[in-house]
Formats: C-alpha cells, sequence, structure tokens
C-alpha cells in the first residue's frame, strides 16, 4: 500500500488534506462545504464523545436534545448574539416542492413561504433560552445543567475538513444558576474538564486562558478557552466555555423567585467542542508515514499481522493468537487480528501505520517455532522480539508509554516555540520566521489588537489563567501592561 504523502516540511496544509483522506477518515462530500466522517474517522470521535460524556455526567451533567430549527425571531432577541453569528446562517424560507409545470424538474413552491424564516442551528442558546424559561420558576428549580450531541450549521466558503466545514458535529452544555459567582465556576470547571480531556486522553498539551473583548463567543461576558499548538506552528482553539452573564435571561424573560420570594434573572453559561479536535488530534501527533494515534483513543490499540505461506501455517498462527486476542479484549484493550489472505503482510504493515494503529504483532513460522512474536510501536517506529508469555505485559506498559511519549513530545516542541518578545519589531520576526506562540505586552485595547492582526495575521490567542504579573509596556504603543498575553497565527 502505497501511501505517498506530501511531507509537512514540503507543503504542511497538503500534507494534512492528503492523510485526512488517505487514513479513511472523512471525505468531501457531495455538498459543498460539507464531509462525509468515514467509519475510522467516526470511531475516534465516538471514543472522544463517550470519555467527555462520561466527564460531563461525572461532574452533574444531563443530556436532553433541542430542535434544529430556530426562530428567526428568536436570535434577533440578544443583539450581540445576532450579529455574531447573522453571516453564518443558513435559512429555511419555505416548506415545501413542487414539479415544474413545463417539466424541468422540482422548484420550490412559492405559495409554500413559512410565516416566519427558520435558521438552521448555528447554535442553541436562544432556543434553549426560550425553552428553560417554561422549566424556571424558583430557585428549587435551579441550577440545570444540560448538555447536548448535535450537529451545527455555520455557512463557510473556505472549508478544510474537520478544520472548518459548513456542518459539524459538536456537543453544546447550557447551564442555569441562581448566582453569577456559581455560573463563573461553571465555565471555569468545564475549561478544566476540556483541559484534562484534550491532554489525557488526546495526548495534546493546551494552555488555559480567556479570550479578549474581540475574541469572545458573541453574548458572552468571559470567554474561557484551551489553546493548542500544531506542528506547523500555528494555534488551534480547542475548546470554550463561556459565561453568558444574564444576558441570555433578560432577552428571554427568564426570572426565578429566590428564597426571599424575589424576582431575579438567572445567570448562564454555554460551552462546547466539536469535531475540530479530531483535526487537532491528526496536526499535533501524526508523521510523515500517517496518523501517530494516541492509546487512548485509537478505535484499534493493536494489530496482530500473520506472515504465512498456505492455510496450514496460517491456522497454526491462528491457534496461537486467538487466545492472546481474547486475553487482550479481556483486559479492556481494543485488538484486531487481520488475516485477511486478500493482501500481503507488507500492504498490512503501511495500512495500520497509516492509520496510526500504536501497537502492531507480527508473527511468522519462525516466531512460532522460538516462541516470540514481533512488538512494534507507531510512535517511535522501534521495533523488538518478545517472548509468547511476556507479550500481555509488554503492550500493557506500551499502552501507557506510547500515551505519555506523545504528549512529553507535543510539550516539548510547544514549550520551545513559546517566544518572549518585547518589542514589535521582534515580535513580527518571529511571528513570521519560527511562529508558535509570542508572549507580549499589550495595551488592552482593541484597537491595538486590531493593528497586529491587521499587519501581521497573528491575533491574541488568550490571556493566560494566573499569570507572573509583571509591569511593562505594550510592544506597539508603549503603554503600561501588566501581564502578557499570547498571540499565534491560528486555524
Amino acid at each position: 500500500m502505497g501511501k505517498k504523502l506530501t511531507s509537512r516540511s514540503e507543503d504542511y496544509s497538503k500534507w494534512y488534506n492528503e492523510l485526512v483522506v488517505k487514513a479513511d477518515l472523512a471525505e468531501n462530500s457531495g455538498v459543498r462545504g460539507c464531509m462525509v466522517i468515514k467509519p475510522y474517522g467516526f470511531a475516534i470521535w465516538e471514543k472522544m464523545q463517550a470519555q467527555l460524556d462520561k466527564m460531563f455526567k461525572e461532574t452533574g451533567h444531563e443530556n436532553a436534545y433541542f430542535p434544529l430549527f430556530i426562530p428567526k425571531s428568536y436570535l434577533s432577541k440578544e443583539a450581540s448574539h445576532v450579529e455574531g453569528f447573522a453571516k453564518e446562517c443558513a435559512v429555511v424560507t419555505h416548506y415545501r416542492l413542487k414539479n415544474a409545470e413545463d417539466g424541468s424538474g422540482i422548484i420550490v413552491d412559492e405559495d409554500a413561504k413559512l410565516e416566519e424564516e427558520l435558521i438552521v442551528r448555528p447554535t442553541s442558546e436562544t432556543i434553549i433560552w426560550d425553552t428553560y424559561r417554561k422549566w424556571i420558576q424558583s430557585y428549587r428549580d435551579l441550577p440545570i445543567l444540560v448538555n447536548q450531541w448535535a450537529n451545527v450549521v455555520r455557512w463557510e466558503m473556505r472549508t478544510r475538513l474537520f478544520l472548518r466545514t459548513a456542518e459539524f458535529l459538536w456537543q453544546e452544555g447550557h447551564t442555569a444558576h441562581a448566582t453569577r459567582q456559581e455560573a463563573l465556576d461553571e465555565a471555569e470547571q468545564m475549561m478544566h474538564v476540556y483541559a484534562d480531556f484534550v491532554e489525557n486522553y488526546m495526548g495534546v498539551p493546551v494552555i488555559k486562558g480567556t479570550k479578549t473583548e474581540s475574541e469572545r463567543f458573541a453574548g458572552a461576558e468571559e470567554t474561557y478557552c484551551i489553546e493548542a499548538l500544531m506542528q506547523d506552528g500555528k494555534a488551534l482553539q480547542a475548546g470554550t466555555s463561556h459565561f453568558l452573564g444574564q444576558n441570555f435571561a433578560k432577552a428571554f424573560d427568564v426570572k426565578f423567585a429566590n428564597k426571599e420570594g424575589k424576582q431575579e434573572y438567572v445567570w448562564a453559561t454555554s460551552w462546547g467542542v466539536s469535531t475540530r479536535l479530531m483535526g487537532a488530534l491528526v496536526m499535533t501527533h501524526s508523521d510523515d508515514n500517517g496518523l501517530v494515534l494516541p492509546p487512548n483513543l485509537a478505535p484499534i490499540q493493536v494489530v496482530i499481522v500473520p506472515i504465512y505461506k498456505g492455510l496450514e501455517q496460517l491456522d497454526a498462527i491462528s491457534e496461537k493468537v486467538e487466545p492472546l486476542v481474547k486475553e487482550l479484549r479481556a483486559k479492556g484493550i481494543s485488538v484486531k487480528y487481520d488475516k485477511r489472505d486478500t493482501h500481503k503482510p507488507g500492504f498490512k504493515f503501511n495500512e495500520y501505520e497509516l492509520k496510526g494503529v500504536p501497537v502492531r504483532l507480527a508473527v511468522g513460522q519462525r516466531d512460532l517455532e522460538d516462541g516470540t512474536f514481533e512488538v512494534a510501536r507507531r510512535d517511535t517506529l522501534q521495533k523488538e522480539t518478545v517472548q509468547a508469555d511476556a507479550v500481555i505485559d509488554k503492550i500493557e506498559s506500551l499502552m501507557t508509554e506510547i500515551q505519555e511519549n506523545i504528549f512529553k513530545k507535543a510539550l516539548d516542541f510547544r514549550e520551545e516555540r513559546i517566544t518572549a518578545v518585547d518589542s514589535y519589531e521582534d515580535f513580527k520576526k518571529v511571528i513570521e520566521e519560527k511562529g508558535g506562540f509570542v508572549s507580549a505586552h499589550w495595551d488592552g485595547t482593541t484597537a491595538t489588537e486590531d493593528k497586529i492582526k491587521e499587519e501581521t495575521k497573528a491575533t491574541i490567542r488568550c490571556i493566560p489563567l494566573n499569570p507572573v504579573q509583571e509591569d511593562g509596556k505594550c510592544m506597539v504603543t508603549g503603554k503600561p501592561s501588566t501581564q502578557r498575553v499570547l498571540f499565534a497565527k491560528a486555524y
């Protein structure tokens, strides 16, 4: 199986696009801007979804489902929210088709115009807060801790598989609280949940922080975020959690009677991650040979490839392998025994290397005689011969070793690419030549932020949490600043 991937150094963007398709993760669909997530790619997403869902439920959240369609009037109730999403909305205007009288095909029935246009869900704050009005009367009804797994549509003209598509999959949490502090605590808690998942399951190191006013979610008072660094030196926002204040409660008149019987507006949060995490997973760890998947999320953690001549040898190998497969599965390790006779071992080795399977076992006639397996790890491409009675312990230790190794490699890469600068000239040079995160003083104004973005294409990725307080001067205006923020070019 010839991989023939463009190398990362030659063209990182082309490498990424080729890898997503050739590794059977996803492909472009017949609908412009939309993707088909293939079974192997969806299997990774399912593992992400299952773990996140478990973490949400452990923090007290429940799943629900809300409509795909949102009345246009709902979206217009919160001014900054509609302004933030208006240009990305897909709109349903009619409810029926008909055959054209001239026989040319199906056309929209002009007599079937909707009384009010419906927006295809770009995010669900408005429909959910209209619903919460019916659910909340008293402090006894709070908090509401709800999540939904759904698809959303945000009209995109320039798309890339997983990173930016017109339709994508995600989860969106929407919570309602009696006090400001409870809502703030919730928003920050979910940022930490996301960071825990991304670092410990995806093996991707992140920086936690808050967004600047211009980068916040439309309708939020504060946006918490986790930022990751890809191998091309660009940042990727891996997850966000928003403190919405009382903005949506006021827009939808969601009040509750407090313990003293006084009416108050509810405090809100929303938070989400999407299939964009798939792009982060690919771009953080993979190499010129294909995917490198963390064992914690790999659909196939171990693949066993028999090397044989004739059915008699295959039967002998299978007799040795099948008990091993059962024992690995009993330990919760996903394993595939690939005894297809339609492909040669070399093809299979290439296929599983391309697909990022963490551990590959090969067993042939000589291994049968010697009581051994050849064990290869995907992250380092190292191979060794292991005795059959030690192979399960070896695989179990490799699951931990590979997970830790790919995280450390990504962390070392990121740490080498955080550069502190004090002058705007140095900033522009680092952004252009080295990339990565640039730590610099900023005067806190949107005007300066916009100037930097316009001149360098770099944005403030986050204001780090718990920063070191350090007196300095804004690199652009010279105005005083008390802490550094992180800039980068980003996806």
